[in-house]
């Protein structure tokens, strides 16, 4: 069995990378014959193509030959450090001879102001040359046998002598004339061939992989291997999507399209010899040695993948659009058009025209531009009659997903569509490839990362995906946490996946894009160093966070009591985000603002949701909205709006003091840290007034009246420990209240009142069995509706309308909701 092995420039980096290269190298060669193709240790490449520039202006170029230098003598000093057999004097004077020959022709270009092609090359391939005499010194010191091809003289290529296309029947000839023992390593450099001429010539991009891929078919491998720095063919870019999955196999006619799209795993002209010759490829990771790759391989063979699809993209495009006015002279336009850019070698990315919409659009690369400008201008000037414009959009990148039947995928076709529009995102073009199997979507090179990010994510989780942006750690954010762990397989079940992407507290943030592991999430709060001075910087950052536009179904959920976070709840919307709060602060301030979000969430198509600002866990909101939109009208309504005064006038009817009735609610989690807003009867006012504008009315909370229960000698002024202590002068005055209230058959509860005139009042009030309410404590909450339909027997929902545990589910609902 013949195996070749290929190694990319960044397995070959250092001194390192390159000895554990030798070792993958010795371990293969225990099972089979190998044979080796050897790229340029990493930047070297970059180095030389800028030696050159620099040469032609005599600007620096003598810095870049001592940089390659020093590169090398790094590289060899170490490996002979490590082993003792490897000779530095020797590699020393090849290294010496390839500087010398570098600084002799860097002078040559200087007095030429220019660089031919022969000298070029030559300089340009000295990487992999100088990598493969090091790899054969380390190997031979190891006594393995060692057979040098020089693919200068056994390589037959034709064309362009920077990009030429190899004679593979002539190369297979030239190649089987060596004599080749079982026991020997193969050792070649990528990157180079031979002409004619016998001179020295590239093979273009990704150059080393075509080397290898030629050898396979000269030496009719049974498998070739590249080996590079990813685990194998991605999902996507790793460097742009963290959470990019490996394909275990591909087809040749999927890898050939995937890399015609941009994907630089493996150029095309690399795989047709391979799949010419039925070889099949993989791809590996130099750095995670075990790990199985991608196989490349013949259609009948293929295996199913756990993940089927991969996104490429291209950058820094050129969009060219010709509008003609007469669609009957479309063809003959198209036909000069293509005839002109194949005469320049100008290659076309993405080519669509529309003989309905008298149009053709055509993408082209930045370096390209100049030579296409010329030929449209010439187009235009002899076709002014028919063309009525000639557009070119520039900064565009061409996002690529391929996937089986992607073409038939219409659903997830639209799903992509409106995502990118909820994330603001403008489509310029979407093309359809005539494969059918992948689709690229034209859009600005500053939305290219969001967008592959955006794909990625509606691909990878074909479930309902919602991203949760936790405002507020206090009591009901920290039970909502609970309630999602605890519920997590079940929602999975019904196809929801819930990802946390941040949890924030007063000055505090934690953040993962893809999603905090919540189950932990404790901890890694804890362990955050960085905290935040004030309010409005936490806000500032989180405001940072959320503008980035690669979030598919993102959710603020607001659970703090902030006023500065409700002013940016009209920002949240605008980026794209559902919002979802249990804080009261924006439904009950301006009645401008109120129907403004409203206006502006239909606008941007999102959801303001916000059901636990009245009634907790209870449908109260949405049982309002039911009631208008089935065309009823609202009489009057009557309720117990707090949980907490529930409780504590509950107590008070079975004869506990009105001050050990506020410390119970307090201890059961039932007030707000402070009781006195509860016992101000503003929070109650703030339900009233959202009940209020719910139903119709235009009110601000200045026309809630309020009758309080505490007298005005209970200022804020003193901390609340003393308050408690203060209520006792009281207690006297509620024992006597309640007295009375049980001879006259009747209780005291603190009750909201809505007429049909829009009058609002909120007040103790003295009740009979009759009313609803008269059986409401224990933080209940009680919400009675007359209206048109529901007369004289009232609409009641009743329930717990306090407590985190009701709140949090109340947001939870909501939640689920926002995907509905």
């Amino acid at each position: 069995m013949i195996k070749i092995l290929k190694f990319g420039g960044t397995s070959l980096a250092d001194a390192k990378r390159i000895l554990s290269v030798s070792e993958i190298i010795q371990e293969e060669s225990k099972k089979n014959q190998v044979a080796v193709v050897l790229s340029a240790p990493a930047k070297i490449t970059n180095n030389l193509e800028k030696l050159i520039k620099y040469a032609k202006k005599k600007k620096k170029y003598k810095k870049i030959i001592l940089k390659i230098k020093n590169k090398f003598l790094k590289i060899i000093t170490k490996i002979s450090n490590k082993n003792k057999n490897i000779s530095f004097k020797d590699l020393y004077k090849i290294i010496n001879k390839e500087i010398k020959f570098l600084k002799k022709y860097s002078k040559i270009i200087y007095l030429l102001k220019k660089c031919p092609k022969k000298i070029f090359s030559q300089i340009i391939s000295k990487g992999e040359i100088l990598s493969t005499y090091i790899m054969m010194h380390i190997l031979h010191s190891k006594k393995n046998k060692i057979i040098l091809i020089n693919p200068v003289k056994k390589i037959l290529s034709k064309g362009n002598i920077l990009d030429s296309y190899v004679d593979i029947n002539q190369s297979i000839k030239k190649i089987q004339k060596i004599k080749i023992s079982n026991q020997s390593i193969i050792l070649m450099p990528g990157f180079i061939a031979g002409n004619k001429k016998k001179e020295l010539v590239l093979l273009g991009r990704n150059g080393s992989d075509y080397s290898a891929a030629i050898l396979s078919a000269c030496l009719r491998a049974d498998i070739c291997e590249i080996w590079t720095d990813v685990n194998g063919v991605l999902t996507c870019d790793p460097k742009i999507v963290d959470q990019a999955k490996t394909l275990k196999n591909m087809t040749y006619k999927n890898i050939i399209e995937l890399s015609n799209l941009g994907a630089k795993v493996l150029h095309p002209k690399s795989i047709y010899p391979l799949k010419k010759f039925k070889i099949p490829c993989y791809i590996k990771n130099t750095f995670n040695k075990n790990f199985y790759g991608t196989k490349i391989y013949k259609k009948n063979k293929i295996k199913k993948n756990k993940y089927n699809f991969s996104i490429t993209y291209i950058d820094n495009i050129y969009m060219c659009c010709i509008k003609i006015n007469n669609n009957q002279i479309i063809h003959k336009i198209q036909k000069k058009l293509l005839n002109s850019i194949r005469k320049k070698y100008i290659s076309i990315i993405l080519f669509s025209n529309s003989i309905n919409f008298n149009y053709i659009n055509f993408y082209i690369e930045k370096k390209h531009f100049k030579n296409t400008n010329k030929i449209l201008k010439k187009i235009y000037k002899n076709s002014k009659k028919n063309i009525k414009k000639i557009k070119i959009i520039k900064k565009l990148s061409i996002i690529s997903l391929v996937k089986k039947n992607v073409i038939k995928k219409k659903d997830l076709i639209h799903k992509i569509n409106k995502i990118f529009k909820n994330s603001q995102i403008q489509i310029i073009n979407t093309i359809k490839n005539t494969s059918k199997n992948s689709i690229s979507f034209i859009i600005k090179s500053k939305n290219k990362n969001s967008g592959i990010k955006l794909i990625h994510k509606i691909v990878l989780n074909k479930n309902n995906l919602i991203e949760i942006f936790l405002l507020g750690i206090g009591g009901i954010g920290k039970t909502l946490l609970k309630q999602i762990i605890q519920e997590k397989k079940s929602l999975k079940k019904k196809n929801i996946i819930i990802k946390i992407c941040l949890i924030s507290n007063s000055n505090k943030i934690l953040f993962k894009e893809n999603g905090i592991n919540i189950k932990n999430w404790k901890e890694k709060f804890k362990k955050i160093k960085n905290k935040f001075q004030n309010k409005e910087k936490l806000i500032q950052k989180i405001n940072q966070i959320i503008k980035k536009k690669c979030y598919v179904n993102p959710i603020i959920i607001d659970c703090t009591s902030s006023k500065e976070i409700s002013y940016k709840y009209f920002k949240y919307i605008k980026n794209g985000f559902h919002l979802i709060t249990a804080n009261k602060k924006f439904n009950t301030g301006s009645i401008k603002n109120y129907k403004k979000i409203r206006n502006l969430s239909y606008k941007h198509n999102k959801k303001f949701l916000y059901e636990t600002n009245v009634g907790g866990g209870l449908p109260i909101i949405q049982t309002i909205k039911n009631l208008k939109q089935t065309g009823d009208k609202l009489l009057k309504f009557q309720g117990i709006l707090s949980g907490s005064l529930s409780f504590i006038f509950g107590k008070l009817d079975k004869g506990i003091l009105f001050s050990k009735a506020v410390q119970q609610a307090k201890e059961k989690g039932l007030t707000e840290p402070d009781p006195r807003e509860d016992l101000s009867g503003l929070d109650v006012a703030r339900k009233l007034l959202i009940i209020a504008r719910e139903m119709g009315y235009n009110l601000e909370l200045k026309d809630i009246k309020i009758k309080k229960i505490l007298p005005r000698s209970f200022k804020n002024n003193i901390n609340v420990e003393k308050f408690l202590k203060k209520i006792k002068k009281l207690d006297q005055y509620f024992s006597k209240k309640i007295s009375q209230s049980k001879k006259n058959k009747k209780r005291i509860r603190f009750i909201g009142t809505i007429n049909k005139n829009g009058n609002c009042k909120v007040k103790l009030s003295e009740i009979d069995k009759k009313n609803p309410l008269y059986k409401i404590k224990n933080g209940e909450n009680a919400f009675i509706f007359y209206s048109k339909y529901y007369q004289p027997i009232p609409l009641v929902i009743r329930g717990y309308g306090a407590g985190k545990q009701v709140t949090a589910s109340g947001v939870f609902s909501d939640l689920l909701n926002s995907i509905l």
